[in-house]
């Protein structure tokens, strides 16, 4: 993408949400994360969301204290997948109190209905719920492994078009990291939401990300966002940081003005939350970013941000 290309798309991009924002939060307390509509029957999500990897491997107390602060903060949005270790079973505890005002999100990797019906009993159980508020097929990358094979007649999705019937999910997407493969899911569905990377190096150095946003708008599908907080590939095996943030496969804007930078491209593109990194300490700086609601980036910041991407290996691109 052209640096004048990202300009216009993140600057105009921000003033349409920017308004949306302030339409649907008029008179919400500063003080807690904002909301944004979700879908076409009225739900509000939290600009930021939990990301269930950020409780993994925690002592379960410690998922309780940072779950309830969380909720507190504002934090409605809370995503997760059998796949994140021992995620759910920490989450699930921690959560019940708050379930029933809060928006579950989990995924599934199996494209077979079999295997994953087996796996979306245990997640329900494991979360302590009965239903999904929103469930996706998980990482769809090859067109046909992943989609062809989810649609077949022996695979998940016509048998989780039958579960969002019966009332245990609510909403229907998908992950990934696959520009053919979300491209071909949306022709197959009308899918309620795509969790997608909207990164601000991907966008300027890879062109990686507006194409498929751009689709899911005209679909009518809502935006979730990954790698807000993305700076770029890890430049090498022995970077110092690697060891401080193990749950990151690639180098985390850690820095806060930094991280604010690259959270508020993010939201300032259509779309509706942002899931940090799973790393707690970046979490926190997404919230810090992003309580009381997020500013368009000026030109100067688009500027910094194209600057930024130029000294780092984009997580995605095109080519």
């Amino acid at each position: 993408m052209q640096r004048r290309e990202f300009l216009k798309t993140s600057m105009a991009s921000a003033a349409a949400v920017a308004m949306n924002v302030k339409a649907a939060h008029a008179g919400s307390n500063a003080a807690t994360l904002p909301r944004r509509p979700y879908g076409k029957d009225g739900i509000g999500l939290s600009i930021v969301g939990f990301g269930g990897i950020v409780v993994m491997n925690a002592e379960p107390d410690h998922a309780a204290r940072v779950v309830a602060e969380a909720v507190e903060l504002g934090t409605n949005y809370f995503d997760v997948a059998p796949s994140y270790g021992d995620a759910e079973v920490k989450l699930g505890p921690a959560l019940e109190p708050y379930r029933k005002s809060v928006f579950l999100a989990c995924k599934t990797t199996q494209r077979q209905r079999d295997a994953a019906e087996a796996e979306f009993e245990q997640s329900l159980e494991r979360l302590r719920t009965d239903h999904f508020d929103l469930y996706q097929l998980h990482a769809i990358t090859d067109v046909e492994k992943d989609v062809d094979a989810a649609f077949a007649a022996a695979g998940v999705m016509p048998w989780l078009i039958e579960q969002k019937k019966a009332g245990r999910i609510g909403h229907l997407g998908f992950s990934a990291h696959s520009v053919s493969a979300a491209m071909a899911a949306m022709d197959r569905y009308d899918f309620d939401s795509i969790l997608w990377p909207v990164n601000h190096a991907a966008y300027a150095r890879g062109d990686f990300g507006p194409k498929v946003v751009e689709r899911a708008v005209d679909r009518g599908a809502s935006v979730l966002a990954l790698k807000a907080l993305a700076k770029g590939r890890w430049p090498s095996q022995d970077h110092p940081d690697r060891q401080r943030f193990q749950k990151c496969w690639y180098e985390p804007l850690s820095d806060p003005a930094e991280a604010a930078l690259g959270l508020r491209f993010t939201l300032g593109q259509p779309t509706t939350a942002a899931l940090p990194p799973g790393e707690e300490s970046l979490w926190r700086l997404a919230v810090d970013a992003a309580m009381g609601g997020v500013e368009p980036l000026t030109p100067e910041e688009d500027a910094r941000l194209v600057a930024m991407a130029q000294d780092v290996e984009p997580i995605f691109t095109n080519a």
